[in-house]
């Protein structure tokens, strides 16, 4: 179920979701950790996020090309954005990854730079390639289009 990126892509604490349907707080909480609502849940969190109930059943939320987040954002970040992850999901966790790496892998090859001028050069491009993608996790945070799931396990922690 998609109930957490859908509140999520409205800027919706929990809390306030709770409010605005009517329901418990727990009750969010079971729903986006993938338990089983009533009808009556999911009419009134359907009617507090105003969308159809079948589009609280999806498994998956792709990228509504109409949505105000996605219309902002301006074209040289949509094609940084899927050419880059190929998918029109945005992961927080893949920029960091690889911005991770290519910190690393930079910062290593720049050390073999003493040694190699060849591996200095691609050191600094490794690097080069990181601070994009830190300005590129940047961006996704200031325009609120990343899609990260929450494991299972971290759901069930907080129970």
């Amino acid at each position: 179920m998609i109930l957490k990126e859908l509140r999520l892509s409205r800027y919706l604490s929990q809390e306030q979701l709770a409010q605005m349907s009517g329901l418990n707080v727990r009750t969010i909480q079971r729903i986006e950790c993938g338990h089983n609502a009533s009808l009556e849940s999911l009419k009134c969190i359907a009617a507090a996020l105003d969308v159809d109930i079948s589009t609280l059943d999806q498994e998956t939320f792709m990228i509504d090309k109409n949505s105000d987040n996605w219309q902002k954002l301006p074209m040289i970040l949509k094609c940084w954005f899927i050419f880059n992850f190929l998918q029109t999901r945005p992961n927080r966790k893949s920029a960091s990854r690889v911005e991770g790496i290519g910190h690393f892998s930079g910062f290593t090859f720049c050390c073999l730079g003493f040694i190699n001028e060849a591996a200095l050069v691609g050191g600094l491009f490794m690097l080069t390639t990181a601070y994009l993608y830190h300005w590129l996790k940047l961006q996704g945070d200031k325009y609120g289009i990343w899609y990260d799931h929450e494991p299972a396990k971290r759901c069930q922690q907080k129970m």
